[in-house]
């Protein structure tokens, strides 16, 4: 498909894993991406790959982006980290650190979109949440927190540039076969005193009606089709693609 043809898309994260899987995505309708990431190195080999741009940008410098200017008629707000800890023991600084790289730095980068966007009457918004965006698990107090607070920005976004031609939505994705999800394997393996083995069946996918990883390329589909002209009335919606999950 081409619809998007003609149209520059924005993907922060997108040096690897569902950020990459997403750059692909809109590359392949068309569209002209920018990678962004602070793996510069790693935002530079998939720009390269799909006759792109790059961007190596450290989110967590949010003083940096309160004056950019985005001419992108997509973004994708993908970049995000994960820490796993009880509350008690969990340290202040990474908690505001991931709240500042999943919820500040995703404002900040639509702030700077949207008026390109209201200009020319078209823009669209995904927002790369979870099912920790609809529901919570121990442990990972920052991170659920964080995606919360990115599905009510989604929302207001969503009823904000609706007007201008404007869409923003989220997608809810399970644990995605990423090497994020790997580094969580090990983790709530000493979290829960298991071998990593049982982690899989045992803690990730235990809410989970389909027991496998969902697979970076699945995410990226829905992120594309969101991107697209037919889905220009689909806004303040979070996809699920959980496996079932939030169905409980």
């Amino acid at each position: 498909m081409t619809d998007l043809v003609g149209r520059s898309a924005l993907v922060t994260g997108g040096a690897s894993g569902i950020g990459a899987a997403c750059a692909r995505a809109l590359a392949a309708r068309g569209a002209t991406v920018t990678v962004a990431d602070i793996d510069a190195a790693g935002a530079a080999a998939v720009a390269g790959e799909l006759g792109g741009e790059s961007w190596a940008v450290d989110l967590l410098d949010v003083a940096a982006l309160e004056d950019v200017d985005l001419r992108t008629d997509i973004l994708v707000n993908n970049a995000g980290v994960q820490h796993i800890s009880p509350i008690d023991e969990f340290a202040p600084q990474r908690f505001r650190d991931l709240l500042t790289l999943m919820v500040e730095a995703p404002f900040l980068l639509v702030r700077a979109a949207l008026p390109h966007m209201y200009r020319q009457g078209w823009g669209r918004i995904v927002n790369i949440s979870s099912v920790h965006g609809l529901r919570a698990s121990p442990y990972k107090v920052a991170y659920v927190t964080a995606k919360h607070g990115l599905e009510g920005l989604s929302k207001v976004t969503a009823l904000e540039g609706g007007p201008h031609g404007v869409t923003s939505n989220c997608v809810n994705p399970g644990y995605v076969r990423t090497p994020l999800v790997d580094e969580q394997i090990a983790d709530q393996a000493a979290a829960h005193g298991i071998p990593e083995q049982e982690v899989l069946e045992k803690v990730l996918l235990t809410e989970s009606a389909i027991k496998r990883l969902v697979e970076p390329d699945e995410v990226a589909a829905l992120v594309s089709w969101l991107a697209a002209p037919e889905a220009g009335m689909v806004t303040g919606a979070a996809y699920t693609m959980d496996g079932g999950w939030s169905a409980r």
